[in-house]
């Protein structure tokens, strides 16, 4: 995101309702919003609008209560770099629970910001708890708004003061000059602690996600907008997906929930397998949802630098990748990278993959070219008879989805006697030829048939 729209921090101790606020503001839900306290751990950040005026809003981890010690000194960090970046702060407290000394110590902290600070007193869903709510006028801000986010209760007032306290971003000749260049939207996924969030902060080049040895550290989607050799990217930093019997919390289901979201809205998928495990059956399961979803995809295998410390035998990263390959043997088609996302090493290579695949989703075969193609294969190997029946072909065209994202998957129109007589096993034997005359380097074919009507009797 352009790093001139001014920035909205959202800041509080956990469990005051920051990312329902955040969702309230935005207008969509994109924060996991939970009764557990700490739920949000990383900065997640979004471009809104009011009226005429554009910010970036940014929810942030809760601060100053150890209700999830292995990561609140790591929240703190996060939380202060958003307020030092921040063009306006909203410090959320709760309204029902009143007053506490983690509320008093923010607010004496954020006195010192140098941006102006807005407390919003949130769960005040009628007009009882603001009675409750005047004891944290004695914090000194200027200015205080009563709000039930969960509600929309007061949100009119917070947002007029917003955009009063905002600079309008008056759009410039030179920006309307720039060349619109859609984002690659890429969602890193796998299982947990595979690596994910390490490579989102090993491109972005700071510690933009939080990373831990302990599984499950992120746990809501993060959009990370980045630009590499001027082309721009958003990385989905996406939750670990374990076996669906080992999700032990509500909240860890809901993030499965939306890490298979976030795969239907990427333009393509980085699968991250472990390279000290190998592939395993929950990546082949994982695989499978990018195969469902029809999507680019390359594969990472991770964690090189803690492989190369072994010492192993000469010629062991040859055998690795094969092995990686005779295991996800349904993605042919689809690269595989070793790589250290630790220590950054091989970041331009994949992005000279994704390069790759965007280049080739914009091959096109020629229809009479295609045509001919498909008949001789026909001609080679046809199709077996399904009870007194046969496939056949009667034409077939490359068409364009003009619904497809910045890298649109090659689909190819069939138009047939039957189309339920094309088995799976042919579809893949038709597909494999197309791939002969265009690699189509990473991407999957989508190939959709389309019955000839019936014919009239008499």
């Amino acid at each position: 995101m352009n790093p001139e729209i001014p920035l909205i921090a959202i800041v509080g101790r956990p469990n005051v309702g920051k990312s329902a606020l955040f969702n309230r503001i935005a207008k969509r839900r994109i924060s996991i919003v939970h009764d557990q306290p700490g739920i949000t751990r990383d900065r997640i950040e979004t471009l809104c609008a009011v009226g005429d005026h554009t910010f970036r809003l940014m929810d942030t981890g809760g601060i100053g209560a150890d209700v999830d010690h292995d990561f609140t000194g790591q929240v703190a960090l996060e939380a202060t770099i958003a307020m030092e970046a921040a063009s306006l702060i909203l410090l959320v407290v709760d309204g029902q629970d009143g007053l506490t000394p983690v509320d008093d110590e923010l607010a004496r902290l954020l006195r010192r910001a140098p941006a102006p600070v807005l407390l919003v007193v949130n769960k005040t869903d009628d007009e009882k708890h603001e009675t409750r709510a005047l004891e944290f006028r004695q914090l000194g801000m200027d200015h205080v708004f009563h709000v039930s986010a969960a509600h929309g209760r007061g949100m009119s007032a917070l947002l007029d003061q917003i955009v009063s306290t905002l600079p309008v971003i008056e759009a410039t000749e030179e920006a309307e000059e720039v060349p619109p260049d859609r984002p690659v939207k890429i969602a890193i996924i796998g299982r947990p602690n595979v690596g994910k969030s390490s490579l989102v902060n090993a491109i972005c080049g700071n510690r933009r996600v939080i990373v831990s040895d302990i599984a499950g550290t992120t746990r809501d989607a993060i959009d990370v907008p980045v630009m590499v050799e001027d082309h721009a990217y958003t990385m989905i930093d996406t939750a670990g997906l374990r076996a669906r019997g080992k999700q032990d919390t509500s909240v860890e289901v809901f993030s499965a929930m939306r890490t298979k979201k976030c795969i239907d809205r990427a333009d393509i998928c980085i699968l991250m397998v472990d390279g000290n495990d190998g592939v395993t059956s929950q990546d082949k399961k994982i695989s499978s949802l990018i195969i469902e979803a029809e999507k680019p995809a390359v594969i990472i295998v991770n964690k090189l630098d803690m492989i190369e410390r072994l010492q192993p035998p000469k010629g062991w990263m040859k055998e690795m990748l094969e092995e990686v390959r005779a295991n996800l043997f349904f993605f042919p088609h689809v690269p595989v990278l070793a790589m250290s996302a630790a220590k950054g090493s091989h970041i331009p290579e994949l992005f000279r993959l994704i390069q790759k695949i965007r280049a080739a989703s914009r091959d096109r075969v020629n229809t009479g070219q295609l045509n001919r193609l498909l008949t001789e294969a026909m001609e080679r190997q046809g199709p077996h008879k399904k009870g007194n029946k046969r496939f056949k072909l009667l034409y077939a065209t490359q068409v364009r989805d003009e619904r497809s994202g910045a890298i649109p998957v090659p689909e190819f129109i069939f138009f047939v006697n039957n189309q339920t007589l094309l088995v799976d096993s042919y579809r893949r034997y038709l597909e494999s030829v197309i791939r002969q005359h265009r690699s189509f380097y990473g991407l999957p074919i989508r190939i959709r048939c389309r019955s000839r009507a019936p014919r009239e009797r008499g």
